[in-house]
């Protein structure tokens, strides 16, 4: 059993879209995907023959689908790709459009999906079906997404393991978003590896598959940046999920997973074992009372202690914001807050926070390099009384830190004043070491004699002044 995109079907559709769409992308800075998260939103349409398979019942439909598109989005998580389902049809009447050959049903089902799934916004849309009589496993458009003409999948059912399939439908895909079949020089570490052209057994993606991807993401991946809403994504509670839901004891989650799981099994019981998992659970046992489950990580936090009963850490407590810590600084949701300090931090030691015509000039921008918050995808300008509580800007710098990838230094000349600042861009898992997490901010006037320290009224809610104790 194989793939169905062989090189001449790919040379066929490079010849037919090529013209159309060859001035329609617009292609995205290049970096480092892998810091980014990318969020694939994905309907699926089961024809009837998979229907019928699964006892023409609708609710089993459902938890199959669920069980291979939890398979596919374990897999999609190496790449920082998650796979979030917003739908699911069913043919549970008969078959729309006839099955008799795997092209097509692609070519029939991506005309008909225009139109009847227009109201449902999605990244990707797979049809399963079931057909012995036809060998192909699957047959996707190749760079096929985010491209709502041709960001269609077929994949075809043989009857075998949800495991075997789920393998299929994450081959597909990943032909949906650029990669092409593994050839002599592409490696993952496995004997068999998902972009093989014949199927075999495979959890990883090779250096060739990296490299596709990467490509396909960054030149059309626009659709792929923005998560759904909880509301919006297709949810079933059943064993399974990696969610502990209605009587279960456990959820390990997908078959790979609980295979690692010494407490739970896959039915989502605990024979004999009293947790799975938690802080305080080791060896399927619940830790004694007072043993520390979570350490405090500065003078503003406070530690944790199992209570002997449960697998659950205490929830995470601090000492009241407002507190005073180190020099001059106060303490805000577990942090010391204090410029001078975090100006260090980056910048050496001989580093100071910056003057206030520097924190005024540049955060009042609402740009990546000066901003006082994040809405969606819009930089939130700081008022003149709240240039303190945005990004951190420094003066002094004597030396240029070794920063991370996807950071960046900007320096500017404000009133003869040298101001160093970091932007930080958006959807990256890593930490933004420009951010003072300042919501009860401090801001300090510099005047040549005295320096007062005032609450930046205007940066907070009744809600954060709560103690968190």
């Amino acid at each position: 059993m194989r793939c169905g995109l062989t090189e001449k079907e790919v040379a066929r559709q490079q010849l037919g879209f090529e013209e159309a769409e060859n001035s329609a992308l617009e292609p995205k800075s290049a970096g480092d995907w892998w810091t980014h998260a990318w969020f694939l939103e994905l309907v699926v349409v089961v024809n009837h023959d998979f229907f019928i398979y699964s006892q023409s019942n609708i609710s089993k439909v459902q938890e199959d689908v669920f069980l291979v598109v939890s398979m596919v989005d374990s897999m999609y998580q190496q790449l920082c790709t998650y796979i979030m389902l917003i739908g699911i049809e069913i043919w549970n009447q008969g078959n729309i459009f006839p099955m008799t050959s795997i092209e097509q049903v692609l070519n029939d089902f991506s005309q008909w999906k225009l139109i009847s799934l227009s109201q449902l916004q999605h990244d990707a849309a797979h049809m399963f079906i079931k057909n012995s009589l036809i060998s192909i496993l699957g047959l996707v458009y190749i760079a096929g997404i985010c491209r709502p003409r041709i960001d269609c999948v077929v994949d075809n059912f043989q009857g075998d393991t949800w495991s075997l399939f789920a393998n299929t439908v994450a081959h597909e895909l990943r032909h949906s978003l650029g990669m092409q079949h593994d050839e002599e020089f592409c490696f993952c570490g496995e004997r068999g590896c998902i972009m093989c052209t014949f199927r075999v057994p495979a959890e990883k993606f090779t250096n060739c598959s990296y490299g596709d991807f990467m490509k396909t993401t960054l030149n059309q991946g626009s659709c792929l940046h923005n998560p759904s809403r909880l509301r919006e994504i297709f949810m079933l509670k059943r064993c399974g999920n990696g969610v502990v839901e209605r009587e279960e004891q456990c959820d390990c989650g997908p078959v790979q997973q609980c295979e690692q799981d010494a407490c739970c099994l896959l039915n989502c019981t605990l024979p004999g074992a009293a947790c799975a998992f938690g802080l305080c659970c080791k060896d399927c046992k619940f830790m004694p009372s007072g043993e520390l489950c979570r350490q405090e990580v500065n003078e503003c936090d406070l530690p944790e202690r199992c209570n002997g009963i449960s697998y659950q850490c205490p929830a995470d407590r601090y000492v009241q914001d407002r507190i005073p810590c180190s020099d001059s600084a106060y303490c805000y949701q577990k942090r010391c807050n204090n410029h001078d300090q975090h100006c260090r931090e980056v910048f050496g030691k001989d580093a100071k926070s910056a003057s206030q015509n520097c924190y005024k000039e540049i955060n009042s921008q609402g740009n990546r390099f000066g901003h006082c918050g994040i809405n969606g995808a819009t930089y939130l300008k700081c008022h003149i009384s709240d240039v303190f509580c945005g990004r951190v800007q420094c003066e002094n710098v004597r030396d240029i830190p070794l920063l991370q990838d996807h950071f960046t230094l900007q320096h500017t000349r404000i009133n003869g004043i040298t101001c160093w600042g970091i932007d930080y861009h958006l959807r990256m898992n890593i930490p933004d070491i420009g951010d003072m997490k300042m919501v009860l901010c401090v801001a300090q006037e510099r005047s040549a004699s005295t320096r007062s320290v005032s609450v930046c009224l205007s940066c907070h809610t009744s809600a954060f002044l709560r103690p968190a104790i």
